[in-house]
């Protein structure tokens, strides 16, 4: 007997195990988990500081990026605005892949002087790695074309913030009575470049490169002179300047 109407032969029907599998099948698309975020960002940035600390910042392109971190420049932009944006990224990170792992610990604990010495030091090891350099050497020649570098690396550098935690200490140092300044900041920010600077220019080839025996030299000296003048200074700058005008 034949069998009339809409009834789909067995061959016909799609078998059972079939239609659970694909009822099963995951949703594609839609927005990536937090932690597939974090990754694609990490893609990026690690792509990027290979590019503008390898080839420098002018010449390497959204799209060269792009290429290396291996996605879409539709989905550069919707990660960063421009690569000024993303540089500032590049420099946060670098900064904060170079802090010690519980650098709050770096003010505790000792007098001054001890306390000075471990900032000299670990600002000394961090300042000549290799990667540092780089960046250093990148902002140093590409900042008249791109003064938007200079003012990144500054922001995003770490330096303000090193110069407010120094300039912290030596606050509680002037309430003490222990250190006559007329502006705690200023005499951080000296503090700073007279630890890197030397160093840093002979890193980059302007002299030879210090050893870890000098290095450590220059930090004891370095703490010994800043502390004699902060302890010697019982003028303030400002007056002084003033008296010597008139």
């Amino acid at each position: 007997m034949t069998t009339t109407g809409s009834s789909r032969t067995p061959a016909e029907a799609p078998p059972r195990r079939a239609r659970r599998k694909r009822a099963a099948a995951p949703r594609r698309g839609g927005r990536p988990s937090r932690a597939a975020a974090e990754r694609l960002g990490e893609t990026i940035l690690e792509a990027a500081t290979e590019l503008f600390l390898g080839n420098g910042y002018g010449v390497t392109s959204i799209e060269a990026i792009a290429r290396r971190a291996r996605i879409s420049k539709r989905t550069f932009y919707s990660r960063f605005r421009d690569k000024a944006e993303l540089f500032g990224a590049v420099v946060h990170r670098v900064v904060e892949r170079l802090r010690p792992p519980d650098d709050a610990r770096l003010f505790e604990g000792g007098a001054l002087e001890e306390i000075l010495l471990r900032l000299a030091q670990a600002i000394l090891q961090a300042a000549l790695t290799a990667e540092a350099l780089a960046l250093h050497r990148l902002v140093v020649a590409e900042a008249t074309r791109f003064p938007e570098l200079a003012r990144l690396a500054s922001e995003r550098g770490g330096g303000r913030e090193a110069v407010r935690r120094i300039a912290a200490l030596l606050d509680g140092e002037v309430a003490a009575g222990r250190l006559a300044l007329a502006d705690t900041s200023f005499a951080a920010a000296q503090f700073l470049q007279m630890v890197v600077a030397t160093p840093q220019r002979r890193a980059l080839g302007l002299g030879p490169p210090m050893s870890a025996a000098e290095l450590g030299h220059w930090a004891r000296a370095t703490v010994a002179l800043f502390l004699d003048g902060c302890r010697g200074m019982r003028v303030a700058p400002v007056a002084r300047r003033g008296a010597d005008e008139r």
